[in-house]
């Protein structure tokens, strides 16, 4: 059975993305680089703009993903908002940034209200310190 997810074990790692493709990727330039500065030819520096280009793909793929995996959550979020925090709250869930709603979905519809209530009097601003202040951890096992 898996360890239950904390605040210390929520960050998700690819394998095959940040231990074997990105480090590939950037090696790749590096060793390009390399190449071109030994042995100096108009091909090399096509080889370094292809590598780096490669390198920023994937790198721009990861962001996409993310990017829209955290519009998602914040979909996700304003409609638990909606249900879970009383009526002087749900009318404020438009002024949480992205951020502050990815930080809030890992507590749970208990602890919404109060941490929603440190989020808009400034005692939490990101997601961050919102995720250390989560008691009862709701994990987010589909991240990518």
């Amino acid at each position: 059975m898996a360890e239950p997810q904390t605040y210390a074990t929520h960050r998700r790692w690819v394998p095959y993305f940040h231990f074997f493709a990105l480090p590939i990727l950037g090696l790749n330039v590096l060793v390009q680089i390399y190449f071109l500065i030994r042995h100096f030819a108009w091909w090399g520096v096509w080889n370094i703009l292809v590598a780096a280009a490669l390198a920023a793909l994937a790198v721009a793929t990861r962001n996409m993903a993310t990017t829209a995996q955290d519009r998602i959550i914040r979909l996700e979020e304003t409609l638990r908002l909606q249900r879970c925090l009383p009526p002087e709250l749900r009318s404020r869930i438009g002024e949480l940034t992205t951020g502050q709603l990815i930080g809030l979905r890992f507590c749970s519809d208990e602890e919404v209200p109060e941490l929603t209530r440190a989020v808009f009097s400034g005692e939490l601003k990101g997601r961050e310190e919102i995720k250390r202040r989560v008691r009862n951890w709701r994990p987010d096992t589909l991240r990518v």
